[in-house]
């Protein structure tokens, strides 16, 4: 990597243009009539976070040149999703949280059926501003069935149900990671392949090797935020420490140990930089966020 990239810089300048690109696609709670649900919608949306799957998206996209007006709409589109996901997940149904990001959680702050459709209308918005560029028909077609299947049975919410199924459970590495690929991994492979979409000139296997690198930085997040669970306070973290051991999930730390979960969250990282090598330019914004993934403490 070259000493000219930062990516704490690029890194500030992207998470700037999400906030401002969110805050101008989501409804204004003063002309609309549920302005309690408006209001519920930003404050589960534009409560800070990391912003990875928006940040994946630009530098996928700008790695083939893409529309920055399409890709602010895909980075919107993804991080309403995540969103959405996470009220859901936070609700007493699911995990039952208190905390997100060092606020009370959205059911918290407002209440559960008002919770249950700030989802709703997120997932709906998403898609709303997917379709929001000037690209060819053939590429908006293939971001949307993109997006809805990262969303879906088959991806983030087939994990959803399998990872509930599965509390108190012993599950092998093979079925942990089958797992974790549909709930955190579709949504981050899908953030990478909407960049591409917003782009030119990408090949078939161009988005081959994208998939290998998003699958293996997917798995290394999760991997990463088992490991946080366990050595990260709350203060830090933002949500209760120690959550996923209290509901005795199946985490990658109790399966193979501390030090091997972290080891493997490297060797993961290590899998999506040789995937980045097959391609036709530097993506120097990929990389720093691969190492990033396993080098955050929050």
């Amino acid at each position: 990597m070259t000493k000219t990239f930062s990516l704490s810089d690029w890194m500030s300048s992207h998470q700037q243009r999400i906030s401002l690109a969110l805050q101008q696609r989501l409804p204004n709670q003063n002309v609309i009539a549920a302005a309690r649900l408006s209001e519920a919608m930003h404050y589960a949306t534009l409560n800070g976070g990391k912003r990875l799957r928006a940040m994946l998206v630009y530098a996928t996209g700008e790695a083939f040149n893409a529309n920055t007006d399409a890709l602010d709409s895909a980075a919107c589109a993804v991080e309403m999703i995540h969103a959405y996901s996470l009220v859901h997940d936070d609700m007493p149904m699911m995990d039952d949280d208190d905390l997100r990001r060092g606020k009370p959680t959205c059911h918290k702050a407002y209440d559960e059926a008002t919770a249950l459709l700030v989802g709703d209308a997120l997932q709906s918005l998403a898609f709303e501003c997917l379709t929001e560029n000037d690209l060819p028909a053939d590429q908006q077609i293939a971001m949307v069935k993109c997006l809805a299947q990262a969303s879906g049975v088959m991806g983030m919410a087939g994990g959803q149900a399998i990872d509930l199924a599965s509390v108190g459970k012993q599950l092998n590495q093979t079925d942990l990671e089958a797992m974790h690929l549909l709930k955190t991994g579709a949504l981050i492979q899908a953030s990478v392949l909407l960049g591409a979409y917003c782009g030119k000139n990408y090949s078939s296997m161009d988005l081959k090797y994208l998939n290998n690198y998003a699958a293996a930085i997917g798995l290394a997040f999760q991997v990463q935020d088992d490991v946080l669970d366990v050595i990260a306070d709350t203060a830090t973290l933002g949500k209760q420490q120690g959550a996923d051991i209290a509901r005795n999930k199946p985490t990658y730390p109790a399966l193979m140990g501390l030090e091997a979960a972290q080891q493997k969250a490297q060797m993961l990282v290590k899998e999506a930089l040789t995937a980045l090598n097959n391609l036709g330019n530097e993506c120097l914004a990929l990389r720093a966020l691969a190492t990033f993934v396993v080098q955050r403490t929050f």
